[in-house]
């Protein structure tokens, strides 16, 4: 009896109630993430290994060049990116986040999209990223842009059996401008856009942004030179305009906009350069009764695209 009498002291016998802590930890704690976010999983390793090699990865150059890849820093910015349709390669999130809003709906962007690698990170790592930028936890990082060569606005043009139509732009540092030319090129029926290499505003993530989308089916091309270039496109049988506030022809009195034609849009502030200039067979005004002294790029080239589009319609 002493040896049984051992065996049932060990038994619990009637407690107080638990005050509802053994249901509140049986509670859920928001959806379950994806898995390329579970650390451990199968598709978790596979997804950093690739993001590692995505970083690691020399820049390959193409007909054009490529851009440098581009990340995306801090909660609000990457929810618009994704929202927006932003080309994106790897989302990284920062170990032991706090999972509001913005970072869950960041998630699900990402995981609906597909193609992008989700890398969760620790923080000291994401600090080194951005520089100790104020990222919040998340970084989106985006691939280089693949500019295309001025020649091959042209050979889209004949493929559609088309005058080209194409604008190239002199000194616009505003990747907000490009991407609002870009956008109007495609609403207008342009062919593309000719950026310079150099003290040129390229394909960012706002520009992506401003574009609205149509980035992703009017090209850019980048000229090593922007002189060489329309010269080329001059003897390719293109009338290269230049607008300029103080120019010899007004917008509706130049008939050439009928035929193939390259625009070409200066800066706010400094206009075109003088190589640039004098290489245009045209400099055109655009008439401003209001008075205003000048049109940033972006408005400037939707005004001369759309007279192009009237007059070849």
């Amino acid at each position: 009896m002493a040896a049984n009498n051992r065996r049932m002291s060990g038994k619990k016998g009637a407690q107080v109630g638990s005050g509802g802590q053994r249901r509140k930890g049986l509670e859920g704690r928001g959806p379950t993430p994806p898995a390329e976010m579970r650390k451990g999983h199968k598709k978790n390793r596979i997804a950093n290994a690739k993001a590692k090699q995505a970083v690691r990865r020399p820049v390959a150059r193409g007909r054009g060049g490529k851009s440098a890849s581009e990340l995306v820093v801090g909660r609000n910015p990457v929810v618009e990116a994704l929202r927006e349709g932003v080309p994106a390669s790897t989302l990284y999130v920062q170990q032991f986040i706090d999972n509001d809003e913005r970072v869950r709906e960041a998630l699900q962007l990402a995981a609906e999209r597909g193609g992008i690698n989700l890398m969760e990170a620790p923080r000291p790592e994401l600090d080194r990223m951005t520089n100790g930028l104020n990222h919040q936890g998340l970084v989106l990082q985006v691939p280089p842009y693949e500019y295309a060569h001025p020649e091959d606005l042209l050979d889209a043009a004949a493929g559609e059996g088309e005058d080209p139509l194409v604008v190239a732009l002199d000194g616009v540092t505003d990747p907000r401008n490009l991407g609002a030319v870009v956008r109007s090129v495609s609403a207008f029926g342009g062919h593309g856009v000719v950026v310079p290499e150099r003290r040129s505003a390229g394909m960012t993530a706002g520009a992506w942004k401003t574009s609205a989308g149509t980035a992703a089916r009017t090209p850019v091309a980048r000229a090593t030179n922007l002189t060489r270039t329309l010269e080329s496109y001059k003897k390719a049988g293109l009338t290269v305009v230049g607008l300029a506030a103080d120019g010899e022809v007004e917008l509706g009195d130049l008939e050439a906009l009928e035929g193939p034609v390259a625009i070409v849009v200066g800066s706010e502030g400094k206009g075109l350069s003088r190589l640039v200039g004098e290489t245009c067979d045209f400099r055109v005004r655009i008439p401003m009764p209001g008075g205003a002294e000048s049109l940033n790029a972006g408005v400037a080239a939707g005004i001369v695209l759309y007279e192009a589009a009237r007059r070849r319609s």
